[in-house]
């Protein structure tokens, strides 16, 4: 048995050998892909245009209107003479985002009392603009923040007295510069591991049955069970292998701390892979040609990215979606590798998503070789 395993394992590696395609997509489109994410996928905004309409003409309205010009976060692209023009600038797309600070401003801080900005917002981009509307809350709370303290201070001076302040001092664990590159680099590694795994497995073994080889193969003595395993642990380890390689890039590249376990890493990419396996043989027996494959994996795997929760929180979807996120691979194995990356938790922390694509992959793994044998059958 473990003879006839290695032969199909050889035909395998010798396949790959002779094909300088595959050898290039097994390596260069991942990098690549890897790269385009790691700077495209990000939570930062930068650069919001914003046009600018000062009716007070005072000088705190004006240091308040520098805080904006000042940040990488805006790009004041326009000073408005009039409510009119900061509204056809908004209109005309010119600008994103409008600060209008309104007449007497500065008086009502001189008083103590409250004073307003308003913000007008394009919410076209409605994910731009509540990341912007943070920005500029963030700003403005700084700015109140700061004015209250030299009223403050100057009020306790004269008076003889210091001004008592409560000031809030985050301290942000595992991601202390809050990168959102830290984030998602680790998650499209997840992503483009099970992308390649399942593509690879359902098209090589379709390709067997597209051309005629397959059933060659059936009228040697080689059994089904040991063409299934010649056929998925070199999947394995090409699995392993991109692993690896996109995981070296983003550390090298991208600079993400590695704070975990290499073997804890490996145990959670090692069930991660069978689930893989498992969906990629599944597909197989479901298809007769490679486009049917293809048109299949195009309807699989993106629900499975969707649900994962790689960009989008699980707990912001409707709670059927959220149940049916249950039954994703990729949602466990990107906490595992979130996870490891950076917090450095190890098994003790991580066992119910280990749990969970164990279970995942020895259900998708058991039902695929069912179908697998009796379609071979």
């Amino acid at each position: 048995m473990l003879r006839r395993i290695v032969a199909i394992l050889v035909k395998e590696f010798l396949q790959l050998k002779r094909d300088r395609t595959a050898r290039f997509r097994l390596i260069a489109p991942p990098i690549i892909q890897l790269i385009i994410f790691g700077y495209a996928a990000t939570f930062e905004v930068f650069g919001v245009t914003a046009v600018v309409l000062d009716l007070d003409h005072s000088q705190e309205s004006r240091e308040l209107i520098t805080r904006f010009t000042a940040s990488r976060r805006f790009d004041v692209v326009r000073v408005a003479a009039n409510p009119e023009a900061a509204r056809q600038a908004i209109d005309r797309g010119e600008a994103a985002l409008g600060l209008v600070v309104r007449a007497g401003f500065s008086q009502l801080l001189h008083k103590g009392q409250s004073a307003t900005l308003q913000v007008l917002v394009d919410g076209t981009n409605s994910n731009s603009a509540l990341i912007a509307l943070g920005y500029v809350g963030q700003i403005a709370a700084n700015y109140s923040q700061d004015y209250a303290a030299m009223a403050s201070a100057r009020r306790g001076a004269e008076a003889g007295s210091l001004p008592v302040q409560v000031v809030l001092e985050p301290r942000n664990w595992y991601n202390e510069n809050l990168n959102s590159r830290w984030f998602f680099v680790p998650g499209v590694v997840a992503s483009l591991t099970l992308f390649m795994v399942v593509n690879l497995t359902s098209f090589a073994i379709v390709r067997e049955r597209e051309v005629g080889t397959l059933e060659q193969i059936m009228v040697t003595p080689v059994r089904p069970t040991e063409f299934i395993l010649g056929k998925t642990v070199p999947f394995f380890l090409m699995g392993f292998v991109e692993v690896a390689l996109v995981s070296a890039v983003a550390l090298l590249w991208f600079r993400v701390p590695f704070r975990g376990n290499p073997l804890v890493l490996m145990l959670g990419a090692s069930l991660f892979l069978l689930s893989a396996l498992g969906l990629g043989m599944l597909v197989s027996t479901l298809c007769r040609t490679q486009q049917q494959a293809f048109a299949t994996n195009f309807f699989v795997l993106n629900p499975l990215f969707t649900l994962s929760g790689f960009a989008f929180p699980i707990s912001s979807m409707p709670e059927p979606l959220q149940w049916l996120t249950l039954i994703d691979p990729l949602r466990y194995f990107l906490i595992v590798i979130r996870g490891t990356f950076l917090k450095g938790v190890g098994v003790a922390e991580l066992w119910p998503q280990l749990v969970a694509m164990t279970a995942i992959g020895t259900a998708l793994l058991a039902f695929s070789v069912l179908r697998l044998r009796k379609s071979l059958d």
